[in-house]
């Protein structure tokens, strides 16, 4: 109560009205309630099933033995940052200045708020497709941007396409933020698409986000480095880490590579609220590029076993699913049982144990559907198709 009037208060009132706008996110409520439930199969969280490979946990623990465990630059080490630099080109084509062309952050999810917070203005819209990755929405608002969704569509393989991009864009269009392969999705795009995309971005001058988190899980095609297309460099932010190829979630280790006054921009960001990338993470991460190619066509070969498994069992329990050729999430059409893809998810749950996430969650062009991370064990896989056959032969539709 106040002294003067005696009426309640509620702390509520001293939260910030661009943190109002923020809503809580779509699968919250979903993991609350997975909580509670034993002997759970989970295809919800976007998570290698691996452990982080033991030379890079040595390399690490090599640098906190021998004292280095003090800031960095607020660049990061100059040694990662010089072979991140030498692995961007020697995959795509593109050089960037390690000196003053890339910041590591504290995982590609830092990199994003930075990103957003150096390019944008209040008010200033950013053009994404739908569905896409939980984050992207709540990010931009944050920064004080308009989040404007670009509809996407299962008939199209969930590729962003030109026309409706280029219908979406206003006088206030700022950025486009790109990413691919996409959560919750898995659809890819080749060099056609985006060369289509860029010159909507190019005609209207548009700054360009590009998240390529998942770029070395690529199982069908090659990936195409957004930055590598004619004229893009200059315009384009691009997104890294070594969270899914390199099975590192918990290093929260990413980087950002772009032309130095934007890099300088990000870095400014960046050096007041986080300093640096923590140190043993980033020694971790030149063990990862240094030894680890190895280990990432291992575990691609495996996610592709694992992909082809899933995609083919919705199929066979009678859920249509187009071909994820990127990351490992696939994305089932769940209609035919006519459940929304919340009461899919939540019913999926309590009656057989299985945890997927609500495409809904991801916006409203992912209503529908739910999203399957194949990150988990093969067996467990195989475990959760066969409970899942038998919810949809309970609930399909008539």
């Amino acid at each position: 109560m106040t002294a003067e009037t005696g009426t309640r208060t509620s702390p509520d009132r001293y939260i910030s009205r661009r943190m109002q706008a923020v809503p809580p996110s779509g699968i919250r409520r979903f993991f609350d309630l997975l909580s509670t439930i034993e002997d759970v199969i989970s295809l919800g969280v976007g998570e290698p099933d691996y452990v982080t490979p033991e030379p890079f946990r040595r390399a690490a623990i090599a640098s906190i033995e021998r004292g280095d465990t003090h800031y960095t630059s607020n660049y990061g080490l100059l040694e990662l940052r010089e072979r991140l630099a030498a692995h961007i080109e020697r995959l795509y084509g593109v050089r960037y200045d390690p000196r003053s062309e890339i910041v590591v952050t504290s995982g590609s999810s830092e990199g994003l708020d930075i990103a957003m917070r150096a390019l944008i203005d209040p008010g200033d819209e950013v053009l994404c497709a739908d569905p896409s990755y939980v984050a992207y929405m709540p990010v931009t608002v944050m920064a004080g941007g308009v989040f404007v969704p670009v509809p996407t569509r299962q008939e199209d393989d969930f590729r962003l396409l030109p026309g409706p991009l280029e219908a979406a864009v206003t006088p206030r269009s700022r950025v486009l933020l790109l990413g691919y392969p996409a959560n919750p999705t898995g659809a890819t795009m080749s060099r056609e698409d985006l060369a289509a995309v860029a010159e909507v971005a190019e005609r209207h001058d548009l700054a360009v986000i590009s998240d390529e988190l998942y770029d070395r899980m690529t199982y069908e095609g090659e990936h195409t480095c957004f930055a590598s297309l004619p004229g893009m460099r200059e315009r384009t932010v691009l997104l890294g880490g070594f969270s899914k190829a390199y099975a590192m979630t918990g290093w929260r280790l990413g980087w950002v590579a772009a032309p130095a006054p934007i890099a300088e921009a990000l870095m400014k960001v960046h050096q007041y609220v986080m300093m640096s990338a923590p140190t043993a993470s980033q020694y971790a991460a030149i063990a990862a590029l240094d030894e680890g190619e190895a280990f990432v066509t291992e575990m691609v070969a495996e996610y592709n076993r694992r992909r082809r498994l899933i995609v083919d069992g919705f199929r066979a329990v009678g859920l249509p699913t187009f071909e994820p050729r990127g990351a490992f999430y696939a994305f089932p059409d769940i209609r035919v049982t006519g459940l929304t893809s919340l009461e899919f998810s939540e019913l999926l749950l309590t009656e057989e144990r299985v945890a997927v996430v609500p495409g809904s969650a991801f916006g409203a062009c992912g209503e529908g559907h739910v999203r399957a991370c194949y990150a988990s064990g093969f067996e467990q896989i195989e475990r959760a198709l066969e409970r899942i056959g038998r919810f949809v032969q309970r609930h399909r539709a008539g």
